[in-house]
């Protein structure tokens, strides 16, 4: 990847940011201006209430509820489907048909790599392993039926962000067995850039500079909390 590669890239993703991940989040936001958008936990709702803002009142209710989907599940969620997608579709990979397989790229030793995907270091749990292992065995027993040489190294476990040593213990499992990336480790790989990665940081925090949600935020406050203050 040249200079003038990287720029499109960054452009590109720049684009997909504003276009893409902040439009979905607000319009995710908006959706969760109605209780039935959430499944309360009765025993912890007016304690975290208290807990947050030292009382029970409907905004402090309504807020409990918002705050977690607005900067955690719902983004989150989102971050990882669409940017697989904009690796896809924008960058040199390829969307695979092979079961358990998310994408397929030439890695830096000129060979291809079958990779799973996920978004961070706590992606997977024990269940998640062997399911794992199992893809990548069926991945290279199809490669063997066809004479093709699939070798062990080609197999990718990889998570957009993070750091090697956030890893959990399921990740660490995997590795014994298959290569695991994380974050910049991925991006290098995938690019052959050691500072990709950082730049698409750096990128998301220079769009962020345009970004002001609290009124949208404030007024699904506003209407859950209304319709707390109907239903007591």
């Amino acid at each position: 990847m040249n200079a003038s590669e990287k720029k499109k890239i960054l452009e590109k993703f720049e684009t997909w940011v504003k276009e893409s991940l902040i439009k979905s989040h607000k319009k995710n936001t908006i959706k969760l201006n109605k209780l039935k958008s959430f499944k309360i936990n009765p025993f912890l709702w007016r304690y975290l209430a208290t807990y947050l803002e030292g009382n029970t009142n409907p905004e402090s209710l309504a807020k409990v509820l918002v705050y977690p989907r607005v900067l955690g599940t719902s983004i989150t969620t989102t971050f990882g489907s669409n940017m697989q997608s904009f690796i896809t579709n924008e960058l040199i990979a390829y969307g695979s048909t092979t079961s358990g397989i998310d994408i397929e790229f030439i890695g830096q030793d000129g060979r291809k790599k079958y990779c799973q995907l996920k978004s961070g270091p706590d992606a997977i749990n024990r269940d998640d392993v062997k399911t794992i292992k199992d893809h990548f065995q069926g991945v290279r027993n199809l490669a063997r039926t066809n004479n093709l040489k699939v070798e062990v190294n080609d197999m990718l476990f990889c998570v957009l962000y993070g750091e090697p040593e956030e890893k959990n213990t399921f990740m660490t499992e995997l590795e014994r067995d298959y290569k695991v990336l994380v974050g910049n480790e991925f991006w290098t790989e995938f690019t052959g850039d050691d500072s990709f990665y950082y730049d698409l940081i750096d990128k998301v925090a220079e769009v962020a500079k345009e970004v002001d949600m609290k009124s949208t935020v404030d007024q699904v406050i506003n209407q859950l909390a209304e319709e707390i203050k109907g239903s007591k």
